[in-house]
């Protein structure tokens, strides 16, 4: 999905990739990061939100967790979305603000006053009983915790697995609910996903949620709550920031395009977000017909992967689809041309879309690419733990 633009903006990640395998230094199944890349990426995308006026929350899960990644980017986006607990955790650990808390994940009850006592600006709330588990929590601990009210998403736009939120038509009811709770605000609204990728031209637009989420919040102004903020995620990047701005967002949340791997990406190499990973697997075994086999690991089920290159021969082989339901032991490639002399252990590089955490793969961080002495900083697990 993405080989072409990192031959194209980043060919020395692709070589250093190859070298640490073909050296040992790495192991099959691993997510080269280049920590450079990914620092400017996130210095550019701070500098283009401060210029429309939209706040950001930085978004780790596809990166890993990874704490060396984290710290960079906090160095210019010091506020995150943490998807989860765990990632709350993580992100807390290494350095960062905690932003918005609960978004994709509510944060379980009995792990509240954990979490509250680092001091999320917002956490976002799905639903009346976990509002109320929210104010307890604040109120225990004596302050009053902002929260941002997730609102259900149009029919047909909620991915399987997140579904949840306020109804539109439910939100008064809700609203007066949780203006009498002690112990949190109102603060805004939130909905998933607000933007997408157009499929054709991969530019970004506003989904069906986008709008339900202006009307939630004209709903609540009506009701006297002020200042009241719009967290629009999905697909921010420096493309988006002007849609965002325009249509009344006050915030998004920037994942992929801390790596410069949103769908506009694969489709306009030209986007100022640098490709900043590649993943990198070795030849398992060949078929009788002559397809090789890859060891899989880290296909993630939307990962869309097309060619992969296997720099000793130069060859760019087509990857074969495999079904989402079964567990990527290993990934074939197509056939070789005759003569093309596919070797055990041969290296192979791909770049596609990931969300590393859901992984099992091993994660490699190398500083330096940007002033060409590349060197590897660690090697980490996909949840961010050191190896």
């Amino acid at each position: 999905m993405f080989l072409d633009t990192v031959l194209a903006r980043n060919p020395e990640l692709v070589d250093t990739a190859a070298a640490l395998h073909t050296s040992g230094a790495i192991p099959p199944d691993t997510y080269v990061m280049d920590l450079d890349a990914i620092e400017a990426n996130a210095a550019l995308l701070a500098a283009e939100a401060q210029l429309h006026g939209v706040g950001l929350w930085f978004v780790v899960k596809q990166l890993g967790r990874n704490p060396e990644l984290i710290r960079a980017i906090a160095r210019h986006l010091p506020d995150a979305a943490a998807i989860d607990t765990t990632e709350a955790r993580i992100l807390h650990t290494a350095g960062a603000r905690l932003g918005n808390l609960g978004h994709l994940v509510q944060i379980p009850r009995r792990v509240l006053p954990e979490l509250l006592a680092r001091r999320p600006d917002f956490v976002t709330v799905y639903d009346l009983d976990n509002a109320r588990a929210v104010a307890a929590a604040a109120r225990a601990q004596g302050f009053v915790q902002e929260v941002l009210i997730r609102i259900e998403g149009a029919d047909g736009s909620v991915y399987p697995g997140q579904e949840g939120g306020v109804p539109l038509d439910g939100l008064g009811a809700f609203a007066e609910a949780a203006e009498a709770l002690d112990g949190i605000r109102i603060a805004g609204v939130t909905a998933f996903p607000c933007v997408l990728c157009d499929p054709a031209t991969g530019r970004p637009i506003a989904t069906p949620n986008f709008e339900l989420a202006l009307k939630a919040r004209e709903l609540l102004a009506g009701r006297g709550h002020q200042e009241l903020k719009f967290s629009a995620p999905s697909a921010t990047s420096a493309a988006s920031l002007p849609l965002l701005a325009r249509l009344g967002a006050t915030h998004g949340e920037p994942g992929h395009a801390l790596t410069g791997t949103t769908p506009l990406h694969a489709l306009d190499p030209d986007q100022p977000e640098k490709p900043a990973y590649v993943y990198v697997s070795e030849v398992a075994h060949t078929l009788a017909d002559g397809r090789p086999a890859l060891f899989g690991g880290g296909f993630y089920a939307r990962s869309h992967p097309h060619t992969a290159l296997l720099p000793r021969t130069g060859a760019r082989l087509p990857v074969r689809t495999a079904p989402a339901e079964n567990i990527d032991y290993y990934r074939l490639l197509d056939a070789p041309p005759a003569g093309t002399g596919i070797r055990l252990g041969d290296t192979a590089v791909l770049a596609f879309r990931t969300q590393i955490f859901v992984t099992r793969s091993t994660v490699a961080v190398v500083s330096g690419l940007a002033s060409g002495t590349p060197r590897l900083t660690g090697l980490y697990d996909a949840q961010g733990r050191a190896l």
